[in-house]
């Protein structure tokens, strides 16, 4: 049996360390920066709240193996929406955070977390759950019910090129 529970406070250097590996293992770049100690900050200060919009689970590491450390996380948020027809409370989630430590892969962990948060978010009336996969992870993601919905555009407006009104 996994023990799956959810992240406090002093949980974020953690996550964000995996979050770190997440990314390293998505594009192959170990990208350290002033973006770990932001994340820290806000992941502390969202995991504080006492009904948070924010939903985290871990599992803790091997007792004995090392300092204390997080084996694995899953980190997703509530985002409120205007209702609609299918989506009544117009609550929708997002899965922006699933890792596995290398030393902890096969075990189950992810989907255990990846579980752990879809009940989460059920729990406050989400009516749709959307994730960015890598390749590695979609079959996983596939056997929780995940499947393609729409087309996304995306556009990142913190480009200065962008002719965007007001710039």
């Amino acid at each position: 049996m996994i023990e799956t529970r959810v992240a406090r406070p002093e949980d974020a250097a953690e996550i964000v360390r995996l979050r770190r590996l997440m990314f390293a293992a998505m594009d192959g770049h170990d990208s350290p920066g002033e973006w770990e100690r932001t994340a820290e900050g806000i992941l502390r200060e969202r995991l504080a709240v006492p009904v948070p919009e924010l939903g985290a689970y871990v599992v803790d590491g091997d007792a004995g193996v090392g300092t204390p450390h997080l084996a694995a996380c899953a980190v997703g948020t509530v985002e409120q929406r205007l209702p609609a027809p299918g989506h009544p409370t117009g609550r929708f989630g997002f899965v922006f955070n699933v890792c596995t430590d290398d030393r902890y892969r096969g075990r189950g962990f992810g989907r255990a977390t990846t579980e752990a948060l879809l009940g989460w978010f059920a729990a406050r009336g989400v009516t749709r759950v959307d994730l960015h996969a890598t390749a590695d992870a979609e079959r996983l993601y596939r056997s929780l019910g995940f499947a393609e919905h729409s087309t996304a555009l995306s556009l990142d407006v913190s480009t200065p090129s962008l002719p965007l009104p007001g710039r």
